[in-house]
């Protein structure tokens, strides 16, 4: 992961150097293998950031560094029983990128994908915003195994909330979810992922209505 995050940064800089990537890398890595996260892990990053591999040659015009970087930072900061963590995280990004020499034009468009998974609804011709919000959302697509190992990690990270409590809020994010025209924006992510995804949360919703 360090390897990678180095890799970036380099390249978000236009290839300078200096200053040495490694500190930000391991304040990062850091952050992300905190007690508190069970899904927010150094898995999550290292899925959603493979995610934009895969999404970035079907993708035309995006910015995939600051894409890359807006993942490296979009749960940066995490704390399960606050809402303010995509602000919070956006504004790491916005002392920790100009010190570490990436442009304000780019930590400017890296903060403001950060910000948009507060609500993962990029307007239409935000071609950055589509492939960090599809690549962050592309769990739900996974198999049935992969998905309920999604659902009971999101679950231990809500420990201190009560199961009825709990299972309300989920049931409230899963209508939203099911309630969009469309999970994903991009035409990769629609072709691949909508029909699983949608039938996982259904499955979900199920569960939740039987109390299993």
């Amino acid at each position: 992961m360090l390897s990678r995050w180095n890799a970036l940064l380099v390249s978000a800089r236009g290839g300078r150097p200096e200053p040495d990537p490694v500190p930000y890398g391991r304040n990062l890595i850091g952050r992300w293998s905190e007690p508190q996260r069970r899904y927010h892990t150094v898995h999550h990053l290292l899925d959603v950031l493979n995610r934009v591999d895969e999404l970035a040659p079907h993708t035309t015009g995006a910015d995939v560094d600051a894409v890359l970087l807006a993942v490296w930072f979009h749960d940066a900061v995490y704390r399960p029983d606050r809402s303010e963590n995509e602000e919070r995280s956006a504004a790491l990004a916005e002392r920790a990128l100009p010190e570490a020499g990436v442009s304000q034009a780019r930590t400017d468009e890296v903060a403001r994908l950060v910000r948009l998974t507060v609500s993962h609804d990029p307007a239409p011709g935000d071609v950055n915003g589509e492939l960090l919000c599809d690549a962050d959302l592309a769990v739900l697509a996974g198999s049935p195994g992969e998905y309920a190992r999604y659902a009971a990690a999101v679950r231990q990270e809500y420990g201190f909330v009560p199961d009825a409590l709990f299972l309300k809020g989920r049931a409230e994010v899963l209508r939203q979810l099911l309630g969009l025209p469309r999970l994903f924006r991009t035409p990769y992510g629609q072709e691949r992922w909508e029909h699983v995804a949608r039938r996982n949360l259904e499955t979900e919703m199920e569960l939740l209505v039987r109390g299993d």
